[in-house]
């Protein structure tokens, strides 16, 4: 049968880093995570002239995180926190990119910034910088390692993740200093962490459109990997059918 092929947005830099000259990158465990769970990845260069063509070839999509933020302007604020960081024309190609899918029912999967975008591309907002709005005992920008975990996040039942992982809490890694605010249109929060930061958005209406703030890509908890095998799943009877 065959494998459905899942796009991965990349990040994009100017400094002078791994090259002298502007880069694409992306961690490898993104695309091992989704070979693990059955599914082929092809990453998508931040071209919004090409973004036609990409859905033309993937069956499911990946939008990835970063070290940046989405422009508060995008959903109808200022910039409020001097740690927002931005990348224009990342955003700019992801938020098209989104939209399409969403239009053509494409599974889409956001994983930390990719989550917040979901729920901007839907009409939501974002918490610019969480220690500004929230006293938490957690630090959502752990200062532990990234492939180990730091807190736990409660899981509703009834929803799409609760029936994918069939557990209600998952302890998750977390590098975020936003959030999830007010929540899209025909969005649902499906999971939160103790201090109340939403954790999981969900559509209410499409086959398979999720967002996760936490990087199951690194596969600490046992069931991150079903997320994964979720998409493939929804992306594989796409072609079937």
């Amino acid at each position: 049968m065959k494998k459905p092929i899942i796009g991965i947005t990349l990040d994009e830099e100017e400094k002078a880093t791994y090259s002298n000259y502007p880069w694409y990158a992306a961690r490898r465990n993104y695309s091992d995570s989704i070979e693990k769970a059955g599914g082929i990845s092809i990453f998508l260069p931040n071209n919004p002239k090409s973004i036609n063509q990409y859905l033309s070839i993937i069956n499911g999509l990946v939008i990835t995180g970063g070290d940046f933020d989405i422009h508060p302007k995008i959903y109808g604020q200022n910039i409020q926190s001097s740690k927002v960081s931005i990348k224009m024309s990342r955003t700019d190609f992801e938020f098209k990119i989104t939209e399409r899918a969403l239009k053509k029912d494409i599974p889409i999967l956001g994983i930390c910034g990719g989550h917040q975008l979901i729920n901007v591309v839907f009409g939501g907002t974002l918490i610019q910088h969480i220690p500004d709005a929230l006293d938490s005992k957690i630090n959502h920008e752990q200062t532990n390692p990234r492939d180990e975990a730091s807190h736990f996040v409660n899981i509703k039942k009834g929803t799409k993740l609760f029936d994918i992982v069939k557990s209600e809490k998952m302890f998750v890694n977390s590098a975020h200093h936003q959030a999830v605010n007010k929540i899209g249109k025909k969005l649902i929060a499906s999971a939160f962490s103790d201090d109340g930061i939403i954790e999981c958005i969900e559509s209410k209406e499409l086959s398979y459109c999720i967002g996760i703030q936490w990087h199951p890509e690194f596969l600490i908890d046992k069931k991150d990997i079903s997320i994964f095998k979720s998409l493939i799943y929804c992306a594989k009877n796409k072609i079937e059918k």
